[in-house]
């Protein structure tokens, strides 16, 4: 499959998950703050609305487009021995606040599954002494890679409790065949600086968004600007977002919903003025600075087209604080138009109603358009069914502070 992603609303065609498993149970009320967790999650009801969204996304995509478990690419790339011997000297030089040189011979010798399981659940054996803290975030397949263009951008992490989620992540993308069209097309950061996958968002095959915030350091956004240059992207446009844990990476505050139309969190983004910037190149000059004074007016002048902003919570402030801390702001595109977020949040899906979307529950769009059978039930297209804004239970999910789209690493679009 060729990994090709040049907007953030073309028909999604390939994606990476993470169904939430075992590490969700292993955080603690005592580990949750270290582990950048909020409150302790049911694994169950986690798992059973991550596999009720998945259903909703097969039922929009393409019949043969795939939607890939990461750890099903990791397990498949540890087939290797060499791999894993190398993954496992990885993993004690970039751990190296824990120590892992005393069983580092132990790593070595693990099979594919053990040593995936010591990754994610951080254990070696279920009664063995030497235990790390789990990897909850996993979830959060968004931030470990981003696919621009037909190039990948390859980031690091911002907090030491993420670190083993994106080595596992370079594992894949350098030795799994899924990227081999990408293998000599990929955007690193150096040491010392950070980016993560939340903060970029692909406008267009000119324009990319990155978001300035408490996990984009600004040396690691001009580093990957200056690369993309090199790729065919004419503009980033780096906007200063609150270093806020309610705003960690700029799609928990704006995201596309269409072409033409974005959802955004009032206070971040279009009450806030003189925070973007537009980069580009200008050949010998090296890179050239632009600022603006918004985001809409930003978008608007390098687009060449109108844009419509769609308030998460609705009118009311205090809604839309509440809708924006539960991934309001978070929605996930599958095709033009058609959206998936937590039905949880009633205001912020209003407005779309007010803006033309047909709102419907996972239960009745399912019932609809989940394949054709004596029930009359017809299969989804985007092209002639319209806008439609999907709502899924979450109340477990959102408690790890992460929408549809924070759980989604797309890697093909129409």
């Amino acid at each position: 499959m060729k990994l090709h992603i040049t907007s953030e609303t073309g028909r999604l065609q390939g994606v990476i998950v993470h169904t939430p498993g075992p590490e969700i149970s292993l955080v603690d009320p005592e580990t949750k703050d270290e582990l950048l967790f909020d409150d302790i999650i049911f694994e169950e009801d986690a798992r059973r609305e991550h596999l009720d969204m998945l259903e909703l996304f097969r039922t929009v995509m393409p019949d043969d487009a795939p939607i890939l478990e990461l750890t099903d690419l990791a397990r498949e790339t540890m087939q290797d021995a060499d791999i894993r011997r190398s993954f496992a000297e990885q993993l004690s030089q970039e751990l190296y606040f824990e120590n892992l040189h005393p069983v580092l011979e132990d790593l070595k010798q693990l099979d594919a599954d053990h040593l995936l399981r010591f990754t994610i659940e951080g254990r070696i054996h279920e009664r063995g002494r030497f235990r790390l803290h789990p990897t909850p975030n996993l979830i959060f397949t968004r931030d470990l890679a981003a696919v621009v263009g037909d190039h990948i951008i390859l980031p690091n992490a911002a907090k030491r409790a993420r670190v083993r989620e994106f080595l596992l992540m370079e594992l894949i993308a350098r030795h799994h065949p899924l990227f081999a069209s990408v293998r000599e097309k990929t955007i690193s950061i150096p040491k010392g600086q950070s980016l993560e996958g939340g903060d970029v968002l692909v406008v267009s095959e000119k324009v990319v968004l990155v978001g300035m915030s408490e996990r984009t350091t600004f040396s690691g956004l001009i580093h990957v600007a200056e690369q993309l240059f090199a790729t065919g992207v004419e503009r980033v446009l780096a906007v200063d977002i609150p270093k806020k844990r309610s705003s960690m990476h700029l799609d928990t505050i704006f995201t596309f919903a269409d072409d033409d139309e974005c959802v955004v969190f009032p206070q971040a983004i279009t009450e806030t003025e003189h925070n973007v910037v537009e980069i580009y190149s200008s050949g010998n000059n090296g890179v050239q600075v632009q600022t603006h004074v918004s985001l809409k007016q930003a978008l608007e002048q390098v687009l060449g087209k109108p844009l419509h902003f769609i308030r998460c919570g609705g009118e009311r402030h205090t809604d839309q604080l509440r809708e924006q801390w539960t991934d309001g702001a978070n929605l996930f595109c599958l095709a033009p138009g058609v959206v998936v977020g937590y039905e949880r949040n009633t205001k912020t899906f209003e407005e779309l109603d007010k803006h033309g979307y047909r709102v419907m529950d996972q239960q009745s769009f399912l019932g609809e358009f989940q394949g054709v059978d004596d029930a009359g039930r017809k299969r989804f297209d985007p092209e002639k069914e319209g806008k439609v804004a999907i709502m899924f239970e979450g109340h477990e999910l959102c408690r790890g502070r992460g929408g549809a789209r924070c759980m989604t690493l797309p890697v093909l679009r129409s």
